[in-house]
């Protein structure tokens, strides 16, 4: 809608300059007309010289004052559109004032609105939340700077009086608001700048109307949030009235005169010290009361105990008391069992002892028998040994009778380990070494000829030495 409303501006702005520049042009060529019509040539000198326009008849081109003016008529109609739209920005609102019945109720409210053109007209207002603050103290300026902080919009002073007199500075800040319902009574009843002409006033008459209600110590410590709760009501209902919506009023810091704040910090100290002594004698207090309580508890607990004891000791010797009727039967009856257990055990031993000498008498009847088994036993095998000697004697005889040869063969196997004995035929017959064995036995020593003791053939016993003869 903006560029509509530029575009409009720019067309009637336009049109107005060619309905100008038409009648410029026309009038230029019309005087350029009329002084080339006015000259004649002179007869005597034959120069162009300049008649008298009185002179002159010759008509003159027409200036198109018609087309001029519906140029002018048309340029007119989009300035007139362009007048009548009326945009609002956002986080503004506009009150339409008009030329002849003044601020017209209503808001315009962001957007883009119609107005009757050169009769009304739109003034806007921030209706964005703002901040009035002012300081505790101003800050001290260094060198030429008083002048500059003046120029740069440094926060206001607000100093109030307490109810000693004293001086004390406020850091406040305000959050505010134009209500967009009445800017129309705002536009006409108060001043353009709300924030530095009303609301500045306002809050620092209303902390001041406070302030002697209370004493410095009070605005300092205990009742600076109630200071704070009346100031917002009383700053809320009164701007309220005026179209100012208040959101919320803040008590930043407070500043003390230099000796009050020196002196009240030397109170303090001593308040605090008070505080800590009084703090420190109640915990002895306290810890003296405990201490008795617990003597008394401990006196109780000591008296309870042995009263408990006693009580333990009266159940334990009416427990033995009552025990014994119970324990003198039961002794005497132990006395008996004993005895029984006595007599049992003496009866076992004697019956143990003769089991004992029984089978002490089994065990030696038992070695005796064994013994004569085992000397049968042995007498028997001496005489199968000797039976056995007998005839193996007998018929090594027989075999001695027969090959008395085998005895040196005996005695050559006794006599050493080194001594080879082989057994041939006498004959040599089918024998692969008969002549090796022959030719041996040929250089021998000493050969012999005996019978094969089982069937009677001749062989021949060759004895190979190594050391001595057999």
């Amino acid at each position: 809608m903006l560029v509509l409303k530029y575009l409009l501006v720019i067309l009637g702005i336009g049109l107005f300059g060619s309905s100008g520049a038409l009648l410029v042009y026309d009038i230029y060529l019309s005087s350029q007309l009329r002084r080339l019509l006015g000259r004649r040539r002179d007869e005597t000198t034959g120069e162009l010289v300049p008649e008298d326009p009185a002179e002159v008849d010759h008509p003159l081109r027409p200036v198109r004052w018609g087309l001029a003016q519906r140029l002018a008529a048309a340029g007119v109609l989009p300035l007139l559109l362009a007048l009548s739209i009326a945009v609002v920005p956002d986080g503004s609102a506009g009150v339409r004032v008009s030329q002849i019945w003044g601020a017209r109720p209503g808001t315009l409210y962001p957007g883009v609105h119609l107005i009757t053109p050169l009769v009304d007209s739109v003034e806007l207002y921030d209706t964005r939340e703002q901040v009035y603050t002012t300081a505790a103290s101003r800050p001290a300026p260094s060198g030429g700077a008083a002048e500059a902080s003046s120029a740069t919009g440094q926060p206001e002073v607000l100093t109030v009086q307490a109810r000693e007199g004293l001086n004390i500075g406020l850091a406040v800040s305000v959050r505010y608001r134009l209500d967009p319902q009445r800017l129309s009574y705002i536009h006409a009843n108060l001043p353009r700048a709300v924030g530095d002409e009303v609301v500045a006033p306002t809050v620092a008459t209303i902390y001041r109307q406070l302030a002697p209600n209370y004493i410095t110590r009070e605005i300092f410590a205990t009742k600076r949030e109630e200071l704070r709760l009346s100031a917002a009501s009383a700053i809320t209902s009164r701007l309220a009235s005026d179209g100012i919506i208040v959101r919320e009023v803040l008590l930043r810091d407070l500043k003390l005169p230099e000796e009050y704040a020196q002196g009240l910090e030397g109170l303090l100290l001593k308040e605090q010290e008070n505080e800590r002594l009084g703090t420190e004698t109640e915990i002895k207090q306290k810890q003296v009361k405990i201490a008795e309580l617990e003597a008394e508890a401990q006196k109780s607990r000591d008296v309870k105990q042995a009263e408990a004891q006693a009580q333990v000791r009266v159940l334990q010797a009416k427990a033995e008391a009552d025990s014994m009727q119970y324990t003198l039967p039961l002794k005497q009856k132990q006395i008996e069992q004993s005895k029984l257990e006595a007599q049992a055990r003496k009866e076992a031993t004697l019956q143990n002892a003769e089991a004992a000498a029984q089978a002490k008498i089994i065990d030696s009847k038992a070695e005796l028998e064994r013994q004569k088994n085992l000397s049968d036993a042995e007498a028997n095998r001496i005489r199968v040994t000797a039976a056995a000697d007998a005839e193996r004697m007998k018929f090594e005889a027989a075999v001695l009778k027969q090959n008395p040869m085998l005895i040196q063969k005996i005695i050559a196997e006794r006599l050493s380990d080194k001594l080879q004995i082989m057994m041939v035929p006498i004959d040599g017959k089918n024998f692969f070494a008969n002549d090796v064995l022959r030719s041996a036995f040929s250089s021998a020593s000493s050969s012999a000829s005996v019978e094969d003791p089982e069937d009677g053939t001749p062989v021949a016993a060759a004895q190979k030495r190594s050391g001595r003869r057999p």
